[in-house]
């Protein structure tokens, strides 16, 4: 059963790095990979989208891109703390802020340099999987809740025990907001529909397609939608495997 995993598919204990090499290696993954990262203030619950753009570990210097929303730029030029939160292949790393960042638009593009933090926050977590479907089997989903005035119609892209990407047709950004709760998102999977509240995560209008790509976390799951899930996660993991093989 997916459940009973070995102790290499268990949760591992977050690591602190401490050293300017570790620390920029692992910036320099969500900076390759080009990985969203959510911004969040100590005393404000609104949640800003960044990139990290530059890492010179020389200087001991960073750069991220320009917040979104913008009007985040007022609480970080005004030198309040704030932590950044990343994934990079189901790993999260994190950081508080270390230093106050200053506005650089000399390149074209606004951006915000500042220092290293000086430490930062690496956490593995094996069971968080992410299975990824094939383009003739993605699953159709609905996102929606009290927070949306209709349903909003899309496809799953990939899944984990924690997660998911989806898809969805044109530019929804304007529906949308980072870090709120849907309470009804709905996935018809292939043995049955699951039904969980899911928060946002990343969102991103992709305009020579004009499609929008978002991610979401599971919020406040059942035991019975996280079996689902868990299920899922593992028949896909099953399929991967045999592909792989086939494939040798």
């Amino acid at each position: 059963m997916f459940n009973a995993s070995s102790a290499d598919d268990a949760p591992q204990p977050p690591k602190v790095l401490t050293t300017p090499l570790e620390i920029s290696g692992t910036l320099r993954q969500l900076q390759d990979s080009h990985d969203p990262l959510i911004i969040t203030f100590h005393e404000r619950a609104q949640r800003f989208q960044s990139y990290l753009v530059g890492i010179d570990r020389d200087n001991g210097t960073m750069a991220l891109d320009e917040m979104i929303p913008r009007d985040g730029e007022r609480f970080l030029l005004a030198g309040e703390p704030f932590k950044v939160e990343g994934f990079h292949d189901g790993v999260r790393i994190a950081w508080e802020s270390n230093g106050a960042l200053t506005i650089d638009e000399t390149s074209g593009s606004r951006c915000y340099h500042g220092p290293l933090p000086d430490e930062v926050v690496y956490h593995q977590r094996r069971n968080a999987f992410r299975a990824a479907l094939k383009l003739a089997q993605l699953v159709d989903v609905d996102l929606d809740g009290e927070k949306l005035m209709a349903p909003i119609k899309g496809k799953l892209l990939d899944i984990s025990a924690t997660g998911c990407k989806l898809r969805f047709d044109g530019d929804i950004g304007g529906n949308l907001q980072l870090g709120q709760v849907y309470d009804r998102f709905m996935a018809a999977l292939p043995f049955g529909k699951m039904t969980a509240p899911v928060e946002l995560r990343y969102l991103h209008f992709e305009e020579k397609i004009s499609t929008t790509f978002a991610g979401v976390r599971f919020h406040n799951m059942s035991g019975l939608v996280q079996r689902q899930v868990e299920r899922f996660v593992y028949q896909l993991q099953r399929e991967a495997r045999r592909f792989d093989k086939d494939d040798l």
